[in-house]
Order: C-alpha cells, then structure tokens, then sequence
C-alpha cells in the first residue's frame, strides 16, 4: 500500500483508497478518484449508501429524479437502492467517495491493477473483459439498470 493510500487503475481512472474499511470495522471506505473528462458509469444500485465530496472539477450526479451539478466543495449523498449515476463536466475531477458501510473499495480492487502512477491510467492498461466486470459488480451487489450519462443527457 502507498503511504497516502492504495493507488489502482480502475476502468479508465485513478482510484486511492484512502481509508479501507479493513481499518475501521467496515463502518466505510473512502476513496479519493481521478476522473477523466465525461467519466460516467452505468446508471446502477449497490448495497452501500455513497456520497461524493468534489475536490476538483465539476460533475453531474443523477439519483433517482434528482440531479445536481456539484462544484469544488459540493456533495452529494445517494442513498443505497437508489438508481444513480453521474458525469464529469470538466477537463477532469478529483473526488472523494465515501462509501457507508465499506465495500465499494472491495469492488474497485477486484476490477482494477496497481497503479504505477498517482495519474489516470495509461492507454493499454488492462481491464476486466465485459464478462469478468458482470462477475464483480454482481460478487458485490452492484445492479447496472441504464446507460451511462452522455454529453448531451
């Protein structure tokens, strides 16, 4: 582990897990993400509620009906069960994702490489094929229900 935290490449980001919930019971995980420009991920549900703290950048988030457009500073909580997702707005986005209780962090470290850098990952870095990615996300409760957002949602 690095001494700010466990640095991975996860589908096309930089995910450090900061806190995982090892260290505090599973209470929650905190994961420190840097996303590229149009970053989303497929609208989906997981077992955990998940709130994002914007650090850098701009993003849409998506939860249930509701969307907000969160700045530097910004949060947003989703409650588990509910449908979300979100977007990255700006050239990228640094961001804090608190999951409560932990388990999120477990799902990025299945789908993920150690990353050799602090920087988004490189062109050709490996990635989990279609079907290995279903077998995570399902090992860890995550439900895909939709498309991601695209530029014009």
């Amino acid at each position: 582990m690095h001494a700010d935290g466990e640095r991975l490449w996860f589908l096309g980001t930089l995910a450090t897990v900061t806190v995982p919930g090892e260290a505090v019971g599973d209470r929650f995980a905190l994961i420190e993400f840097l996303f590229p420009r149009g970053a989303s991920p497929p609208l989906h549900t997981h077992p955990q509620d998940e709130s994002y703290i914007v650090l850098e950048g701009k993003l849409t988030i998506q939860a249930g009906e509701r969307r907000s457009v969160l700045g530097p500073g910004g949060v947003g909580v989703v409650p588990m069960g509910v449908a979300h997702t979100f977007r990255v707005d700006s050239d990228g986005a640094r961001v804090f994702v608190l999951s409560t209780p932990a388990g999120l962090e477990r799902m990025v470290r299945d789908g993920s490489v150690p990353a050799s850098a602090p920087t988004l990952p490189p062109e050709g870095t490996p990635r989990p094929s279609p079907e290995e990615l279903a077998r995570i996300f399902e090992a860890h409760g995550q439900v895909n229900l939709g498309p991601p957002l695209g530029p014009g949602d």
